[in-house]
């Protein structure tokens, strides 16, 4: 089978800042006096859109522009670390993306980042010279949080893309579950943080140039 569409999960999978994320919600948890164990810290965190995350944090519903403000508080943190330790795509992505390019096959985003971030990965990394910034899938306030595959079939339908000609790489335990959800033909798992329970059944990989070329056409 060849394929001619992928798309990319960001966070974790492209770029590799889970640990930046973990330190910004650290921060932001203490700046408001919330403890939370390790196991509350997996559960709540990852794989979730920071409108879920508020719910939980603060056991509730929150008025709409508290949810705005926090969220700008925590993303700020963490865009801050971002720039001070001038964090770069993942090894291999750039090179990967340009034979994508170059191949003319299909591809973009779908990520559980919202418009905030969007917008500084663009400017910050330049990505508008491989990616088309309409057709990028974000956290609007109504996709559904992974591991529903809402966010990667809606994904599918702005490209236009056939599913079964469909690559979807992801990084996340959540994250994976949502991809095979969505039926694609192949999902490629980015080891990013070097994990020993790596997903059953599909390949994992800790560096872009290892992706095998000859699958896209």
């Amino acid at each position: 089978m060849s394929y001619n569409c992928v798309i990319f999960d960001f966070n974790g999978t492209l770029f590799w800042d889970t640990h930046l994320h973990n330190k910004a919600w650290d921060l932001f948890l203490e700046n408001h006096d919330i403890s939370i164990t390790d196991e509350e810290k997996n559960r709540i965190l990852h794989g979730k859109h920071n409108q879920e995350i508020l719910k939980m944090l603060f056991r509730g519903d929150l008025p709409d522009e508290l949810v705005r403000d926090y969220i700008h508080e925590k993303e700020k943190i963490y865009q801050q670390m971002v720039e001070e330790i001038q964090m770069k795509l993942a090894p291999g992505v750039e090179d990967f993306l340009n034979f994508l390019k170059d191949r003319g096959i299909k591809f973009t985003i779908a990520t559980a980042s919202g418009i905030e971030n969007v917008r500084f990965y663009f400017e910050y990394l330049g990505l508008d010279r491989w990616f088309d910034y309409s057709k990028v899938v974000y956290n609007d306030g109504r996709i559904k949080s992974k591991p529903d595959p809402e966010i990667f079939t809606t994904a599918m339908l702005v490209m236009n893309a056939e599913p079964a000609r469909t690559v979807i790489f992801e990084d996340s335990e959540t994250g994976i579950s949502a991809a095979l959800a969505a039926k694609p033909g192949l999902v490629i798992h980015i080891n990013s943080i070097n994990s020993e329970n790596l997903p059953s059944g599909i390949g994992s990989l800790t560096h872009f140039d290892k992706v095998p070329r000859e699958i896209f056409y």
